[in-house]
């Protein structure tokens, strides 16, 4: 057996470990990808929905020659635009992200932008939205991974319920814990203890493949776990036969320093949106 030399063993540790970074990094982005194809239909749909709102207005400001009805025409023209420039800036910055970045965020602003990507999903399976996002809920975070936990989970609750059932998305504040959470609470059939214990194994998954076609991989929720973790939070979750699923994640809470950093440090825009 040839021998190595402390230094040479070193480089190539230190080599593999990159190795390692870049493909976890690569698998993070492709099932980030998978959720996005996963709604595909849903936000084709949606846009169909929109460009047929904007070609009938047009034609309705075409054809009148009354200010009011014009006007009216403009505005929903204008509604309709800004809702398609919501989506695309929506999945834009998702699909983007910013590397490993990590700002002040409230929990509930960023529930907010991922429901706005699987909104008519969840209309389309006849899923009831139930949200309470207080805004106090703060921390530091990289939003688009953050995003992309959620956006799993997400889904996952709505394979586990369709068709029909109600979802339920919270943010709370726990200051006695030094906690900013999230909690995720479907009313699916629920996960036999025997598979609870693991389904945040790799590649493990207790899913078939829905009306649509999409199964399980075993990844999702292992990478949720491991974004969670990296982030310094824990996620947890409770089951009951035939009742549901909560998911539970627990972030350090933002310190008060760090929020008024935040705050100060915003544009005038981002104030007002």
């Amino acid at each position: 057996m040839q021998h190595r030399e402390p230094a040479e063993l070193e480089g190539e540790i230190q080599r593999l470990e990159g190795v390692i970074a870049e493909l976890h990094s690569q698998l993070l982005h492709a099932q980030k990808l998978s959720s996005i194809g996963t709604l595909a239909s849903s936000i084709t749909h949606e846009f169909n929905n929109i460009l047929t709102t904007v070609i009938n207005y047009a034609k309705m400001g075409v054809r009148h020659r009354d200010d009011a009805v014009r006007d009216k025409a403009f505005d929903k023209i204008l509604n309709a635009g800004q809702r398609a420039s919501k989506i695309t800036t929506g999945m834009l910055s998702y699909a983007r992200g910013q590397a490993d970045r990590r700002d002040v965020h409230s929990l509930a602003q960023l529930v907010q932008d991922v429901l706005v990507l699987v909104e008519k999903d969840l209309q389309k399976h006849r899923i009831s939205l139930q949200v309470d996002l207080p805004p106090d809920a703060m921390a530091a975070v990289n939003a688009s991974q953050i995003q992309q936990v959620l956006l799993n989970l997400v889904i996952n609750a709505r394979q586990a319920m369709q068709p029909g059932g109600a979802l339920c998305i919270a943010t709370r504040r726990n200051e006695p814990a030094g906690t900013a959470e999230i909690l995720v609470r479907d009313t699916g059939a629920g996960i036999p203890p025997e598979k609870l214990s693991r389904i945040f194994e790799p590649f493990y998954t207790s899913k078939i493949a829905d009306s649509e076609g999409h199964g399980g991989t075993g990844l999702g929720l292992s990478l949720c776990k491991d974004i969670i973790e990296s982030h310094q939070g824990r996620i947890r979750v409770e089951s009951v036969i035939g009742k549901g699923t909560t998911f539970t994640i627990k972030l350090p809470l933002a310190t008060a320093s760090a929020v008024a950093l935040r705050i100060t440090s915003e544009t005038p825009a981002q104030k007002a949106g």
